[in-house]
């Protein structure tokens, strides 16, 4: 498959990149097709640009799967007792002021559930290409999203046949989803049913990502720096990880500790809070080791309730804490999302006051 389409004018060669882009999406067959035709360099494509090379090539190291750095780890075993709750309560704003990401252990997730997730994952991206390319349609038909590289050239979703461990596995999240949402509320000094009756986790959905091995991990990236256009996102990864996030302009690895949940708070619960709590933003390495396997569930309002607003709650605003985004809905929120990109610009800044 020709992947690129460089042409001589004159002395000068250009290079075509919406014409591989458009090549690659058109095979459907995605990254892992591309690793599975036996490439030793990386497609132009994926190349980063050279302002970020220059900036990041230095101080880029392969995930090694360790750090000086531990993301906060809160325990959710005794959620329910009155004193213990406090100080779970404490924890969280704590570590949703300062660093947006925690680590979620003893959450009441089975250990078996979260290791057939992934290994859903695995079967769905490691069969046949001519499967897949079958399942590859124009719309979110149902099941788990099924893309490459979002922010390259168009997404496209296809079903997934795993129905099984999804349903079960959806379950275990939207209690969870509650758990968190109740906590957060309190964390927030709210009552703990207070973001749950504005809707803020109506939807959940859920993206299973498989990331092959890449043989030129320093030119790269798995997934751009950005930040979530959700309330806030629970992530299972495998035991390879990769994912890092932006703390006082340094990269940090979040280290994958078998049995853990990620949760990363999402833009519009910042907004919500009046920047009180952290929406920070996050990339993934490539690496020379795969594929690495996750899955991200996406806890956020309903694009559907068009006119429902989301702004600053009033009770967190006083003559001292004025209000520094504007009421949106989530719809005009996640349009402006859009027409970033993944490109580290949030959406946000367009809602500041």
């Amino acid at each position: 498959m020709e992947m690129t389409t460089d042409a001589l004018v004159g002395q000068h060669l250009i290079y075509d990149r919406y014409k591989e882009l458009k090549d690659f999406e058109e095979s459907k067959a995605g990254v892992k097709g591309v690793v599975d035709a036996g490439i030793q360099t990386i497609p132009r494509m994926f190349i980063r640009p050279q302002d970020e090379l220059t900036e990041d090539l230095a101080a880029h190291t392969e995930y090694s799967g360790s750090s000086s750095f531990d993301t906060p780890k809160i325990d959710l075993q005794g959620v329910d007792q009155k004193n213990r709750r406090k100080e779970i309560i404490c924890e969280i704003r704590c570590a949703s002021e300062t660093f947006g990401f925690i680590q979620l252990v003893n959450h009441g997730v089975p250990v078996s559930v979260m290791s057939e997730i992934i290994d859903g994952v695995k079967r769905f991206h490691e069969q046949d290409t001519d499967i897949k390319k079958k399942l590859h349609l124009n719309g979110l038909v149902g099941g788990v999203n099924f893309g490459s590289n979002f922010d390259l050239y168009v997404s496209k979703y296809a079903n997934w046949r795993d129905t099984d461990i999804v349903v079960e596995y959806g379950k275990y999240m939207m209690q969870l989803s509650d758990t968190l949402t109740e906590l957060l509320s309190e964390a927030l000094g709210l009552q703990k049913h207070h973001l749950r009756n504005v809707d803020c986790n109506e939807c959940l959905s859920m993206n299973g990502h498989y990331y092959p091995a890449c043989p030129e991990p320093e030119l790269t990236l798995g997934t751009s720096k950005h930040s979530d256009p959700t309330f806030f996102t629970i992530l299972l990864q495998d035991y390879i990880g990769g994912i890092q996030f932006l703390h006082q302009n340094h990269w940090f690895n979040v280290n994958p500790v078998p049995g853990t949940f990620v949760v990363n708070i999402g833009d519009v619960l910042q907004l919500m809070s009046n920047g009180k709590f952290k929406s920070v933003e996050h990339r993934v390495l490539a690496n020379r080791v795969g594929p690495r396997i996750s899955v991200a569930c996406f806890v956020r309002p309903s694009i559907n309730a068009s006119t429902k607003i989301y702004g600053p709650i009033e009770e967190l605003l006083s003559e001292d804490n004025p209000p520094i985004y504007r009421a949106m809905t989530f719809k005009e929120y996640t349009s402006h999302s859009r027409s970033k990109g993944m490109n580290g610009v949030s959406a946000l800044n367009y809602f500041k006051l």
